[in-house]
């Protein structure tokens, strides 16, 4: 039976992308699934489309961001994700850390690139848009830090970070996570479980 891939779009300045990520491994040893890391720039996804981020959407709403706040402890509580922790340099830029993404997967390193950059911005909560915080945190984690930095200049690897950010917003993608199952779009955290059943169908028709 062939393996059911899902399309996993993220920017490492989402903490809810943080928090689907620490659930993949599970979702892919219960359903056979394997899930695709696929780097967007979420800045750039939101001029795109006109979105914005909830801290700014929902500023001027009354206790909107407080049940924000609450939902995403709930979460982190029921999935016993205890590392997590706020960073506090919070909005970070992006840009540079995404754009090493597509020079990890260029090198082969990619899936441990994620979980390093990951675990920098929501459990040990650095400034990772400093150029010396970035390249001491790769560095103590065993990478070339030059070389990544090296690569994340070049413009080939800058037009596949932004093709990869047009492609999802023809998609349908809006921000971060975002997941595709097929050509089916599930957007949030609180999906997974969506995409988890989606993806027992699939293999329910497969084995049909």
């Amino acid at each position: 039976m062939n393996t059911v891939n899902v399309d996993f779009l993220f920017d490492f300045g989402s903490p809810n992308a943080y928090l689907s990520h620490k659930l993949v491994p599970g979702i892919e040893a219960r359903t056979g699934a394997r899930f695709r890391y696929v780097p967007v720039l979420l800045g750039g996804l939101f001029k795109l489309t006109g979105n914005r981020s909830p801290f700014e959407a929902y500023a001027g709403i009354r206790n909107k961001l407080d049940y924000e706040r609450l939902e995403l402890q709930r979460f982190v509580e029921r999935h016993e994700l205890t590392a997590f922790t706020r960073n506090p340099h919070f909005p970070v830029n992006t840009l540079q850390i995404m754009r090493r993404a597509i020079a990890a997967q260029r090198e082969g390193v990619f899936e441990r690139y994620v979980d390093v950059v990951f675990a920098a911005m929501w459990e040990r909560g650095l400034k990772m848009d400093d150029p010396q915080v970035i390249e001491q945190t790769l560095a103590e984690a065993g990478f070339d830090a030059g070389r990544l930095a090296t690569l994340a200049q070049q413009d080939d690897v800058k037009a596949e970070l932004l093709a990869n950010t047009q492609q999802a917003c023809e998609r349908g993608a809006f921000g971060s996570p975002t997941f595709f199952v097929g050509d089916d779009i599930y957007f949030g955290k609180d999906r997974l479980r969506d995409v988890e059943e989606a993806l027992h169908r699939v293999a329910a028709r497969g084995r049909a």
